[in-house]
């Protein structure tokens, strides 16, 4: 067995991660374990912040060539060039050179085989049509109107240790990744959802299913 392989069986063996297989999105031809893998990063950058701050990033996943032209890197992207193998989401490496690079502006785009093309972007798809509870700032508004204008899958971290899923321009998913923080916080989720808690987190997720605009 590869270290690659042991790393994922352990990282899988992780009792949060269960939580977040109640997580519905509405393309059901994405790679769940690479779904999962960016959403336990976020959880871990949203519990451990950097340097002793919390700290806020985005991470949009799959549909990574739409994604890449409805956005812009803010600097040279320091992803750039390194080999695909050494890019994967499942690598440890990479998942701690993430979390120092989430200290810097701007979005990682994830694509749909886990490896992480980009780092440091700009969204710039329209938010017409976004509707936001109020509270939530401009990065929740990007990872809405990406996750609209594409088949991706937004996951925002929020300076308050929040994370959130958005999808087709709607959240999803609220994440509280420590028990303690469940009565400082609430939730954004205009619809009917569930709540699950683990060892240390907390997952509301959407089980109403949106209605397709073709059902009679």
């Amino acid at each position: 067995m590869s270290d690659r392989q042991e790393d994922v069986q352990l990282w899988q063996a992780d009792p949060d991660v269960d939580l977040l297989r109640g997580i519905e999105v509405d393309d059901d031809t994405i790679d769940r374990g690479v779904l999962e893998a960016v959403i336990m990063l976020a959880v871990e950058i949203a519990r451990e912040g950097r340097e002793g701050r919390k700290i806020g990033t985005m991470f949009v996943v799959f549909d990574a060539k739409e994604t890449l032209e409805r956005s812009r890197c803010l600097i040279l992207d320091p992803l750039w060039h390194h080999a695909r193998s050494a890019r994967r989401i499942d690598d440890p490496n990479l998942r701690e050179t993430a979390k120092e690079l989430a200290q810097l502006d701007g979005a990682f785009i994830v694509d749909d085989d886990g490896v992480l093309l980009s780092a440091c972007r700009y969204i710039s798809a329209s938010s017409d049509g976004i509707d936001l509870p109020l509270g939530l700032g401009s990065r929740h508004m990007a990872g809405a109107s990406i996750s609209r204008q594409t088949r991706a899958v937004a996951i925002v971290v929020s300076q308050s240790s929040m994370v959130r899923v958005f999808d087709d321009g709607e959240i999803i998913a609220e994440i509280i990744p420590e028990l303690w923080l469940f009565r400082w916080r609430s939730l954004h989720l205009d619809e009917e959802f569930a709540m699950h808690s683990g060892e240390r987190m907390t997952v509301a997720s959407r089980t109403k299913q949106r209605e397709s605009d073709n059902d009679d």
